[in-house]
This record gives C-alpha cells, sequence and structure tokens, in this order.
C-alpha cells in the first residue's frame, strides 16, 4: 500500500468544492501522487446523485483503500460545458486511472454515453487503448440487467459493494498494481478479476448468438469464465452501518442524513425487482441504527430512514420515540410506509416531524388487481391510512397508482377513479374538522415490466393503449376538486422497458440516439431492430433471456409458479425472512 495522508471536511464546518459550485459536510480529500486513481460517476445530475445513499457507500469505501483516491463527477447541468470535471479537484475524467459508474435506474443508461462521450474516451470498450481508464460498472441496474449497456463497459460488479468491493481491491495487491505505470495491462487484469472476483462480469468474455427471430440461441464463456455470474450479497446486514457519508442542501432530501435500515422487502410484490434480487430481507440491529442516529444528530436536525420496507423494521416506532427522547429537535422522514402499517406512533412521528405531505401507494384500484401484484394491502387500509394522517393534521397527500399491468381491464382503470374518490371522502371529512383543505396529488405510471419478477415475461402495453388508460382515469377525476393528477409519459415508460429487457443489440440503439442527440423519435424511427420484439409480445418459459446468466438465487420455477397465481388473481404470503425453501434463495438444497 501506498502510504499518504488524507482528510475529511467533517463536524460542523462546511467546506465548498474546488470548483464553488456546491457546499458539502464530508468530502474526502487525498493526494494523487502515487496512487491508483478513481473518479466514481453518477449518470445523472449532482442534484439527483447525492441523494443517492448507495453512491455515497461506494465513494466512502473507495477512499477507505489507501492506496486509491477516489472523487465524485456527475453529468453537468450546464449544457455548454464542454468538460466533465470531478467535485473534489477539479480534475478530467481522462486523468483516471478507473471510471467506476454506479448504476441505480436504466434511464440513465444514455447519460452514461454522454459521459464518456464529453471526456473523449471511446463509447466502446474494444476501442480503447491501455492509455484509457478502466471502465467499470455497479448498481442495481447492473444486476438486473447489463447487457444494453455491456460493450460499453469493461467489467460489471454485480451485487452489493460491502461484499464485492474488497475482493476487487485484493487484484490490485496480487498484481502489484500500486500506481499508475502507463497503466496495467487491461486484459490481464480483467481475466484475473473473472477469475478471482466472484460477481465480476466482463463482457468481451462472453459471446450472444441469435436465432432467426431475433430471440437469444446461446449465450457463451470464452477463456474459461464462470458462464453463471454470481450475484454477491452480504448474509448479514445487522452489524454494518450504512449511513449518508455527505451532507449537502443541493439535493432531493436536503441536509438530511440518511441511514439505510435495511435491505429487500418481504411483500413480494409481484412488479418490483427489489422484493426478488435483494432476498432474503436483512435489516440492520436496533443497536446500530441508534448509533447512526446519533451519529446524524450531531451533523443536523433532518434524518432519513430508508429501505425498500422500512415499516417492516422491528421495533420502528420505538427506534424514533428513543431517538426523539434524545434530541427533541431532531425530525424523521421514512422512504417507504406501507398503508396497513401507519398505526397512531408512525402518524404521530410524521406529525412531530413536521411532514407536509404523505404519500400512500395503492398501486392498483381494484382488490383484484391488488391481488393479482400481491400488494397486500385492502381498500379499508388505505381509506384508515388516509384518514390517519389527514387527522393527525397532515394536509397533503400523494397517490400512486400504476397502469397497463397484467391482466388490466377497463373497469380496473374505474377502480382507480371510484378510489381516488372515497379517499377524497374520507380526506375532505377530516380536513373539514380540523378547518384546513390540503391537496390530493394522484400519480399514474406506465407498468414496466422488470427482470427477475414475476412478470419478466409479460408484453407492455402499447403507447396507444397507456394513454387511453391516463385519459380514463383524468376525465373520471377532472370535476374533483383540490386534487391533480400526474402522469409519466408513455413513450419515456417503453423506452425504459426497452433498456430494462434488452439484449446487447440494443446497445446500438443507445449509440445511434448519442449519434442523434436524444432525439428518441427519430432514433426509433432510424432503428432497424424491431423494437415491438423487446417490449409487446409475451415471452415463453423456455425463452433465454438476456439476463439469465445472472444467479440472484430465485428459483425459474417460483417466478413462474407466481405468475400463474397472478393470473389467478391469487395473493401469496410474505416472504418468512427465515431459511425456508420457498424461493430458493435461502433453502438448504439450494
Amino acid at each position: 500500500m501506498v502510504s499518504g495522508q488524507w482528510s475529511v471536511v467533517s463536524g460542523n464546518g462546511q467546506q465548498t468544492t474546488d470548483n464553488g459550485r456546491h457546499t458539502e459536510i464530508g468530502a474526502i480529500r487525498k493526494s494523487w501522487r502515487g496512487r491508483i486513481r478513481v473518479v466514481l460517476v453518477y449518470p445523472n445530475s449532482y442534484y439527483v446523485g447525492m441523494s443517492n445513499l448507495g453512491f455515497q457507500t461506494a465513494y466512502l469505501m473507495f477512499n477507505s483503500i489507501e492506496s486509491m483516491v477516489c472523487e465524485r463527477a456527475f453529468l453537468s447541468e450546464n449544457v455548454g460545458e464542454s468538460r466533465i470535471r470531478t467535485e473534489e479537484s477539479g480534475r478530467l475524467l481522462s486523468d483516471a486511472d478507473i471510471i467506476a459508474f454506479s448504476v441505480s435506474y436504466e434511464n440513465d443508461y444514455p447519460n452514461i454515453l454522454a459521459i464518456l462521450k464529453k471526456a473523449g474516451i471511446p463509447l466502446l470498450s474494444c476501442d480503447r487503448d491501455p492509455v484509457h481508464p478502466l471502465v467499470i460498472a455497479g448498481g442495481v441496474a447492473c444486476f438486473l440487467n447489463p447487457e444494453p449497456i455491456a460493450p460499453f463497459i469493461d467489467c460489471f460488479l454485480m451485487g452489493e459493494a460491502e461484499a464485492l468491493l474488497p475482493r476487487f481491491f485484493a487484484c490490485f495487491d496480487e498484481l502489484d498494481i500500486s500506481k499508475r505505470t502507463g497503466f496495467f495491462e487491461k486484459s490481464r487484469f480483467l481475466k484475473h478479476v473473472t477469475q478471482n472476483v466472484p460477481g465480476a462480469y466482463v463482457p468481451e468474455f462472453y459471446r450472444t448468438t441469435y436465432h432467426k427471430d431475433g430471440t437469444i440461441r446461446s449465450f457463451e464463456s470464452l477463456y474459461g469464465a464462470p458462464l453463471q455470474i454470481e450475484r454477491v450479497f452480504l448474509k448479514d446486514l445487522s452489524h454494518i452501518p450504512t449511513c449518508s457519508t455527505l451532507l449537502t442542501p443541493d439535493t432531493t432530501f436536503r441536509k438530511t442524513f440518511l441511514i439505510e435500515v435495511g435491505r429487500g422487502c418481504p411483500h413480494g410484490c409481484r412488479f418490483c425487482s427489489a422484493g426478488y434480487i435483494y432476498r432474503p430481507p436483512r435489516f440492520r440491529s436496533f443497536s446500530v441504527l441508534e448509533e447512526c442516529i446519533r451519529k446524524g444528530a450531531s451533523l443536523t436536525d433532518k434524518i432519513g430512514l430508508v429501505g425498500a420496507s422500512v415499516s417492516d423494521l422491528p421495533g420502528l416506532a420505538e427506534l424514533c420515540r428513543q431517538a426523539r427522547g434524545e434530541n427533541s429537535n431532531i425530525r424523521i422522514s421514512f422512504s417507504s410506509l406501507r398503508a396497513d402499517a401507519l398505526g397512531p406512533e408512525l402518524v404521530s412521528e410524521l406529525k412531530q416531524s413536521r411532514i407536509k405531505t404523505a404519500t400512500i401507494a395503492p398501486d392498483a384500484g381494484s382488490e383484484r388487481m391488488r391481488n393479482v401484484i400481491n400488494k397486500g394491502i385492502t381498500q379499508a387500509d388505505i381509506l384508515n391510512a388516509a384518514e390517519a394522517l389527514v387527522s393527525e393534521g397532515i394536509p397533503n397527500l400523494k397517490l400512486y397508482f400504476m397502469i397497463g399491468l397484467p391482466t388490466e381491464t377497463p373497469d380496473d382503470i374505474e377502480a382507480i377513479v371510484a378510489l381516488c374518490g372515497q379517499i377524497k371522502s374520507v380526506f375532505l371529512q377530516s380536513s373539514r374538522k380540523r378547518k384546513r383543505i390540503g391537496e390530493i396529488t394522484v400519480s399514474l405510471s406506465s407498468f414496466v415490466p422488470k427482470p427477475f419478477t414475476p412478470f419478466q415475461r409479460v408484453p407492455m402495453d402499447d403507447v396507444r393503449t397507456l394513454k387511453r388508460k391516463i385519459k380514463q382515469v383524468k376525465n373520471g377525476l377532472k370535476r374533483v376538486a383540490n386534487l391533480r393528477v400526474r402522469a409519466d409519459i408513455p413513450r419515456h415508460a417503453q423506452i425504459q422497458a426497452l433498456f430494462s429487457r434488452g439484449d446487447r443489440k440494443v446497445a446500438e440503439i443507445l449509440s445511434l440516439a448519442s449519434d442523434n442527440r436524444g432525439n428518441w423519435a427519430k432514433t426509433l424511427k432510424e432503428s432497424p431492430l424491431n423494437i415491438d420484439a423487446y417490449l409487446n409480445r409475451e415471452r415463453s418459459p423456455d425463452e433465454f433471456l438476456p439476463w439469465n446468466f445472472i444467479a440472484h438465487g430465485v428459483r425459474p420455477a417460483f417466478l413462474e409458479r407466481e405468475y400463474k397465481r397472478a393470473k389467478e388473481a391469487r395473493p401469496s404470503p410474505p416472504c418468512p425472512m427465515e431459511s425456508c425453501n420457498i424461493c430458493g434463495v435461502c433453502s438448504v438444497d439450494g
């Protein structure tokens, strides 16, 4: 390891980055001399990227290695800015030895190409010389389906950073790579990583062949690379804290100290990839979360508890009560609370934290559709949650629904209108008692089939059908006072689905979109690929899917069974969160 000094700007003081753009607490600054130089890139704006706790965790982990220096970079928000520079020292990306992309959302795939282009780095991995930085990528979007961006990435790290990065770092010592030496031989390094780092996926070591109809015939490994890539995860999170490394006002969670309470969700909503790829659900211990809250409270009065299933954390109400007992000024918010978990204690916590808008996610309007998606909440749960929130003085509600779900009928769409009307009635009654009427926002999202879910093989609604369903909801609610409807753009949802379920050939569409400067209407018109084949057809159970080479542990037979139950509108019980033999992740027989 290379010795040297590095500093963390922390405590109650603040530090403005060298380029003067942002004010931060917690930035890490290390000398570049004699160290492996990493630029960690979030392929979106600073505002979005700094809201991501996984990105901050990777930043801290890279910098925890003495022989490495890691700085951050983001997609430039200034259209006229020709180069992207790091936040800490204003260096160019091309000065790095490693460019590491942290990718959480498929919609950011085009931004990866934009960033590489601005950095003057060839887009295709095969076109890069040894002098170019090694380009790696991780994050949940990558271990769902990396294939649409595979030609642009030298190496993917598939799984959780805490379990992956230490083994990846060890490869540098094993090959005696301690500093920049015209940089190391990329091919030799990647072969070593492939053989020695579970979860490492090097696209150039694999070949895909196709049938005449465009479906995948075979996926073959080369040079002895493993045919299945294991998604690496920590079996026990209870004693490992994950919380904010930096605080900044320039983010969605303005000066909020984020604490991850756990990973995964036991409820198994059939549209949600997080409920399957993060199995088994794991939560942190009470004592670790208490210590994280104390650390956050020393920096700010805003604490954000995040996770896919925060309300399932054992002792959540007690944790909040103890935190408030130690610091009465603290404000605690939650990234997700289920309607059936909004008891008096949690609603009171929201009130004390001066929350003005609370979110309820019915996801579907009818009881039948909630059984189809295995949501696990009833109409009574939804109405009781709305009444409890408004009665405690939280004036505004956001309601989240999806349209285009499998087996959906016009009656199910009309049920969204009816449920919103019932919520408005409860909302109005409770608001009048408090002599203050707030606002309800209804958000409609187009359903996008995701890998590793029971719906991974289903067709997506076409744009015309989605627009018709949005119009049906808007027309049904347009005369309801103090209620507004917002909907996503179906064409954008279809592009997301293309990235979500695409194979390596989709990289050609990404390159074409880059050449067309993001003009997707022109790109889709010019593309030689059959876009409908990716989006609007049901894939048979024996078809090889682009992501089948990733081993998440969930049995395909389990996903097929869940899809069959969905078509019959039959719910399934939650994951027991202990060793069982249901989905295959934690079964004795594997």
